[in-house]
């Protein structure tokens, strides 16, 4: 009887697990990716966020991935990666690149944000960029040799075939370990986005623990 009491209390305390197992489902919270795509770090667990400035859904997502990068752990790569499907935004990539590149990524981030979804300017050519990163400080002669230097193109270029194998279809969209594509459509709103890109971490962090 004895054996039998703890060999049922085993199996209730398990019933939790197996429940939290499948919080999150292939095909409906998240996407399985046809084609893996390489990660740039194979002893990590990647995370790319991919995303527009001028995407008013990536602005209302930034604080939620904000809040969880503090809380990252260290076997985490996260990194972002602007999608372009037209001229503006290959021009707004070159923008967040260049800033990259010119070390005023963290003053000009979130403005670029809020100048494009909240104050709605179109940063729509170059010389108005420029402008934008002279008010902080950017030499005008560097950044026109920075925003068209051989390295910004590079990049720009490997975001935009990036996007593309990821099979991105908005902004924003998470990809992890290259292999997992989570949105705010398939997870059930922005919130439950960064819960769904935790489950799948777990899930490769095992398999990293394992190989």
């Amino acid at each position: 009887m004895i054996r039998k009491f703890t060999t049922l209390a085993f199996l209730l305390l398990m019933v939790p697990m197996a429940v939290n197992a499948q919080t999150f489902v292939a095909g409906t919270h998240y996407d399985v990716l046809e084609t893996q795509v390489r990660t740039r770090d194979s002893s990590k667990v990647e995370v790319v966020e991919v995303f527009w400035y001028g995407c008013s859904h990536c602005y209302s997502f930034e604080p939620f991935v904000k809040q969880w990068k503090k809380n990252k752990p260290d076997y985490v790569d996260f990194w972002a990666s602007p999608a372009i499907w037209n001229a503006t935004m290959k021009l707004h990539a070159r923008a967040f690149y260049a800033a990259k590149a010119l070390g005023v990524f963290e003053k000009l981030h979130e403005p670029l944000f809020t100048i494009l979804v909240v104050e709605r300017k179109r940063l729509s050519n170059e010389k108005e960029i420029e402008n934008l990163f002279a008010d902080y400080g950017v030499d005008r002669e560097q950044f026109k040799k920075t925003f068209n230097s051989f390295s910004i193109n590079s990049q720009v270029n490997q975001a935009d075939a990036r996007a593309r194998s990821y099979k991105v279809t908005g902004t924003p969209e998470v990809i992890v370990n290259g292999k997992y594509r989570v949105s705010g459509r398939s997870a059930g709103g922005q919130a439950k986005m960064m819960e769904v890109v935790d489950f799948l971490i777990n899930l490769e962090r095992d398999n990293l623990v394992s190989n």
